[in-house]
């Protein structure tokens, strides 16, 4: 169905004359009609049949008393009604049934009149000994096909298990002290909140590219730099006179950097570790013996430097490793209006899918839109995947709508409905959106169906991407690297949580992907990647969703923030916010890190 708005809503009142001269009482029935999924024609007559009763004029404390008693209740009757609903859509299926059945007559009775040869070749009927075709039983296994599922219609099948889902609004992670925190956003709708990206338009990511054409020597380059300038940056951290040659026996302790890698196509352990040296040491691989090391964590592509060994040229018995370096903090000489902000930044993060994974009705979407709408925060990380290409009907192409169209609906639907609320929307692409180019990193998304109004509050960034809201800096990533790095590192004594190390790596190795060769799932550009997927600075907060379990945690004094996916499979999932105070720097003096408070809430 088409999307109220509030001229439509003004036009349906002025024809019973009911007056209305406010626009936040308009713009508070538009939600209405959404999270309730109801006609503008249909609110309105609700309205009318209310008033008559008790006429009341058409205020925000009316709207309210309404909602309560007609619309809530009209909700609950809905889902009363899904027994009636289950037996249509069984006569939808017999009625299909019945077409694929007269289909076959037909062309069983154009074969009887065809050759021998060509009489053989006809489908069999649909009977025990014979079961149906291919296309008879895809046809059968979605009776919503003829549907449109992508749409926010009634006529979508919704998800049982979603809508019998615990727990909701459960606060299942927190960090900081949010004891008695107001968890909502400033009173005006955006007020002084500046999202910008940190590097600015011209050095960041802005459009598509092309790709799939990569010289194997361009590559080659990228990870020699790569070795050689994170290198270079532990040799003069650590005052380390000069490296040594990997291959080159020597009968004393040697130094030398290089990155770790395996010796073969499997899985990297403590006996398959090779160190490649940069081309101006040799470019050799020489392999590590790790047993005189008390504890390591290493994972293929990370860059260190080792103390060791290595008497015969063929193996280093490492005795020490160097890990890298974390970036400073942001800091800017440059006095802003976001210096003297001394309100609260509320922030919201959520991550796709955002639908349940039995359906493609966006339940989900319209529950975070609520709270959206109930908390008032004043910027929301939007991170896809908005249309999942894992998803079973997205993968088996039974929807009636393009992916576009479908994306589209879901960014309209977020915009409109957050209007009231005036948040600022920062919109992350996935390497699962199934309508936008699979190459890491990802440009970001093209909305060329918004008008300007509704620009004026979103942010369209690529997947990585670094962001400076009001003088904090946050980091975001859509990629699972969590997930992907967590199958490739190898550790042993090491103190700390695998999540943990796995942060550190990303803040020392200073890269929002340091994992070489990628997993098989990411389409990686080397030179873009070496442009735009590099972490230029510690962020205050890192975002790092993932299919693990969520999580917050301060890695060397970052918020790392990990607010899980906002469905897993057929249930609900969670989402994150954050609170974040600034405290203004002293004259002449340094910036302060904020203070932050977050939490992990269930949808």
């Amino acid at each position: 169905m088409a999307l109220p708005t509030a001229i439509s809503l003004k036009s349906q009142l002025d024809l019973f004359c009911i007056p209305c001269d406010d626009d936040s009482v308009l713009e508070r029935m538009v939600e209405q009609c959404i999270c309730h999924r109801i006609q503008e024609d249909d609110m309105v007559c609700e309205w009318v049949s209310y008033s008559s009763r008790n006429p009341k004029p058409l205020t925000m404390n009316t709207l309210e008393q309404f909602e309560h008693e007609v619309l809530n209740k009209k909700s609950k009757f809905k889902s009363s009604q899904k027994k009636e609903e289950s037996y249509n859509r069984t006569m939808d299926i017999n009625t299909l049934q019945d077409l694929i059945k007269a289909e076959e007559e037909e062309e069983n009775l154009l074969d009887s009149y065809s050759t021998p040869a060509k009489g053989s070749q006809k489908r069999p009927l649909t009977t025990p000994e014979h079961p149906q075709s291919k296309r008879s039983a895809a046809l059968l296994a979605s009776p919503g096909l003829l549907l449109s599922p992508a749409s926010f219609s009634p006529n979508a099948t919704p998800s049982q298990k979603y809508n019998q889902r615990g727990a909701k609004g459960e606060v299942v992670v927190t960090f900081g002290a949010p004891q008695g925190t107001r968890w909502s956003g400033r009173k005006t709708p955006a007020a002084g909140v500046h999202v910008d990206l940190l590097e600015g338009p011209e050095d960041s990511l802005r459009c598509s590219y092309k790709f799939m054409f990569q010289r194997l020597r361009d590559v080659r380059n990228v990870l020699s730099e790569k070795i050689e300038d994170l290198g270079e940056t532990i040799r003069s951290h650590f005052h380390i006179e000069e490296f040594s040659s990997v291959s080159l026996p020597a009968q004393d302790s040697i130094t030398v950097s290089g990155q770790i890698c395996c010796d073969s196509n499997g899985k990297l352990n403590a006996q398959s570790v090779l160190l490649e040296a940069g081309p101006e040491h040799g470019g050799q691989q020489v392999s590590v013996d790790l047993s005189e090391l008390k504890e390591y964590s290493l994972f293929p592509g990370q860059v260190v430097v080792m103390e060791g060994m290595n008497t015969t040229g063929r193996k280093l018995v490492a005795s020490k490793i160097y890990e890298g370096v974390p970036l400073p903090f942001y800091s800017s000489d440059i006095k802003t209006e976001a210096d003297e902000v001394t309100e609260p930044l509320n922030v919201l993060v959520a991550c796709g899918p955002y639908t349940p994974s039995d359906s493609l009705t966006f339940d989900p979407l319209l529950d975070l839109i609520s709270v959206i709408i109930r908390d008032r925060p004043d910027v929301c990380l939007m991170l896809g995947p908005f249309v999942d290409s894992r998803h079973e009907q997205i993968e088996k192409g039974q929807v009636t709508e393009t992916f576009e169209a479908i994306f589209s609906r879901c960014i309209e639907s977020i915009v409109d409905g957050t209007r009231s609320v005036g948040c600022h929307l920062v919109f992350v692409p996935s390497q699962r959106d199934v309508h936008h180019p699979v190459i890491y990193p990802q440009p970001p998304f093209i909305l060329p169906h918004l008008n300007k109004s509704q620009t004026q509050r979103i942010t369209l960034v690529s997947d990585p991407c670094t962001l400076l809201i009001d003088g904090v800096t946050f980091g975001l990533t859509s990629t699972d690297i969590l997930f992907h790095m967590g199958a490739e590192e190898i550790s042993n004594g090491s103190g700390s949580d695998r999540f943990s190390r796995i942060l550190k790596h990303m803040l020392v190795q200073r890269s929002y992907y340091p994992l070489y060769p990628p997993a098989e799932e990411v389409n990686m550009d080397y030179e873009k990647s070496q442009s735009f997927a590099q972490i230029p600075l510690t962020p205050d907060v890192l975002i790092v969703p993932s299919e693990l379990r969520y999580f917050i945690k301060d890695v060397l004094g970052c918020v790392c923030l990990n607010p899980g996916r906002l469905t897993k499979g057929q249930v609900g999932g969670t989402y994150g916010r954050l609170l974040l105070q600034r405290s203004a720097a002293p004259e002449g003096g340094q910036r302060r890190s904020p203070c932050v408070s977050a939490q992990v809430v269930k949808i």
